[in-house]
């Protein structure tokens, strides 16, 4: 389902629902960032979506990233929370979601890259090379926090 952005923009749709979700900086041996291209917006984004009942945050985490990459991890600590009331997503069937991400830190421990019904993409990138790819704010807010070992607990 196509989703469009909007960040602190006061023609942004009015958010109608509030869903918990888990994105991962997953981070190799050799310093890369796991990313992928997401299906729905053609943007450079962390693996990551909403949580489900019955999961912890970190079962979340290592699913979605499963999921959306074909790589197995394992969380290692947590990059910050991101609750900005002023970042939604607006879905095509009418639901705009308030942002509601806790935002992990993890490995890989397995599995082969590979791409699913929710990425078009999906490769390991130097920090450097992130900074050319579109990527929304929020996404790269995190990234960036990463590298910076900033740390966030309230976002």
């Amino acid at each position: 389902m196509p989703r469009r952005d909007f960040e602190d923009d006061p023609n942004a749709p009015k958010a109608n629902s509030l869903v918990p979700a888990a994105s991962v900086v997953v981070v190799d041996s050799d310093g890369r960032v796991l990313l992928q291209r997401r299906a729905d917006n053609g943007m450079w984004a962390l693996p990551g979506g909403k949580m489900e009942l019955g999961e912890s945050l970190g079962d979340c985490g290592v699913r979605e990233a499963l999921e959306e990459t074909g790589i197995h991890i394992e969380i290692t600590g947590i990059v910050g929370t991101y609750t900005d009331p002023g970042h939604v997503f607006a879905y095509d069937d009418g639901e705009v979601r308030q942002e509601f991400s806790i935002c992990l830190l993890g490995r890989p421990v397995g599995g082969e890259l590979r791409i699913s019904d929710e990425s078009s993409e999906v490769d390991w990138f130097t920090p450097d090379e992130v900074d050319c790819l579109p990527m929304v704010t929020s996404i790269r807010k995190r990234v960036n926090d990463w590298r910076c070992g900033r740390f966030p607990v309230i976002r």
